[in-house]
């Protein structure tokens, strides 16, 4: 296993160790609904969702990095190309989906009512995209054919990962002005993010719409 492939299994383990200790907060917060984080003064940030943030920024950096090193020191397998995605969909989803209702899965930040979070539907879509999306590479590759990314799904990657770290952030520095704009600043990028899927989507089944019809 080579360097940047190590890179990418970090990451995924980071990912579990992230749901771990999340899932473990939730446990602890059933057995003592007393359970609270702390706040980080007044910025309205919480401690729990700022250590996923370090956490999310560093895994998002190695996802690059990985890459890079990949392709810098031809280490290119067939073993890294198949966990890169994988990674990258379990870091993003797993985020979107606990970050689509805090007041269930972080029940334990003060308020979590009234946190940044993603919209439902939003997440749905996401979520939902990707599966049609993979969906359409497997069928493709089952064909020898390679599906390469479009400007509009890295886009839609960028949009998501600002997207995250702003809700995780609780908007900040934009909460202390954007409470009453009927719109915040992190569902902003929330919506763009979704909006962006969604085109790239639309735009990977048209192009290879062909790998849909069976041959003759």
């Amino acid at each position: 296993m080579n360097l940047p492939t190590k890179i990418t299994m970090s990451r995924i383990v980071a990912i579990v160790l992230m749901v771990l200790g999340l899932f473990i907060l939730y446990v602890i917060k059933l057995v003592n609904p007393s359970f609270t984080t702390i706040l980080l003064g007044n910025s309205g940030i919480n401690l729990v969702f700022f250590i996923l943030f370090i956490f999310f920024l560093i895994a998002s950096y190695t996802d690059h990095l990985d890459g890079h090193l990949a392709r810098k020191n031809n280490q290119v397998t067939a073993l890294g190309k198949f966990l890169d995605p994988v990674a990258d969909k379990l870091l993003i989803n797993s985020m979107v989906i606990f970050l689509a209702a805090p007041a269930v899965f972080a029940s334990y930040i003060p308020g979590a009512e009234g946190v940044a979070h993603f919209s439902v539907w939003c997440a749905i879509i996401l979520v939902a995209r990707d599966i049609v999306v993979d969906a359409l590479r497997f069928i493709a590759a089952e064909k020898g054919v390679v599906i390469a990314a479009n400007i509009f799904g890295k886009l839609k990657t960028v949009l998501e990962m600002v997207a995250i770290c702003f809700v995780l952030l609780n908007g900040w520095p934009f909460n202390y002005f954007d409470y009453n704009w009927p719109v915040r600043i992190s569902d902003i990028f929330v919506y763009l993010a979704t909006l962006t899927s969604v085109i790239s989507g639309v735009i990977y089944v048209y192009q290879n719409r062909k790998v849909l019809k069976e041959s003759k």
